[in-house]
This record gives C-alpha cells, sequence and structure tokens, in this order.
C-alpha cells in the first residue's frame, strides 16, 4: 500500500513563508515526476509546480520567483518552499505523483490528501 503524506500547512500573514513536504510511504522502491497542485475555494484544482526524478523543474508564473520547488530522492520527498506568500496563494495544496514504483508493480497518477494553507491580510 502507498501513501502521499503532505505537511507543513498553515495560517501565514502576507509576505511570510510556508514550506510543504510531501513523502511517498509503504512498499515504495522509487517515485518518478512529483509535484503540487492546489485549489482555491470555488476554484479548479490547478498546477502549481513539478520536478522530475534528476532535478528537472517547472512552475506556473504566478509562482516563480517566490516558490521552490526541490525533492529528496533517497527519502521519496518533494518539498515546496513558498516565499512572499499573497492572498491568492490561499487553498488546499495536494501532492502528485505521476508514476510509483513499489514492491508490486507501478502506480500513476497517485495524490496525497491535501495540505490547507491560508495567507491573511
Amino acid at each position: 500500500q502507498v501513501h502521499l503524506v503532505e505537511s507543513g500547512g498553515g495560517l501565514v500573514q502576507v509576505g511570510g513563508s510556508l514550506r510543504l513536504s510531501c513523502a511517498a510511504s509503504g512498499n515504495v522502491l522509487a517515485v518518478n515526476d512529483m509535484g503540487w497542485y492546489r485549489q482555491a475555494p470555488g476554484k479548479l484544482r490547478e498546477f502549481v509546480a513539478s520536478i522530475s526524478r534528476s532535478g528537472t523543474t517547472n512552475a506556473v508564473d504566478s509562482v516563480k520567483g517566490r516558490f521552490t520547488i526541490s525533492r529528496d530522492n533517497a527519502k521519496n520527498t518533494v518539498y515546496l518552499q513558498m516565499n512572499s506568500l499573497k492572498p491568492e496563494d490561499t487553498g488546499v495544496y495536494y501532492c502528485n505523483a505521476g508514476q510509483i514504483l513499489t514492491t508490486v508493480g507501478l502506480v500513476r497518477d497517485f495524490w496525497g490528501q491535501g495540505t490547507q494553507v491560508t495567507v491573511s491580510s
């Protein structure tokens, strides 16, 4: 069984910082692409940032220069450092793994349960 467990969300003031973590656990051998998405109230889930196993990153324009995605392959963990937070960054942040190699096979498009980020003005 595989789990993606997110942590690090919370309430922060405008201009503040948070660091999200997402760890893949269970019978995990390796994780391919990992990423973060977010969903604001009343809106569709949107892409925030992604990182390949080799470290190639991609991010939506609205967070470039403020958010940094990184990963630790040995820990099967992805991070999202969020600086200079704005009210429009508020939402539930979800971790996604494109492919997870497990001891019993390949799992595709796997999601975490989400962690709430609230930026107050």
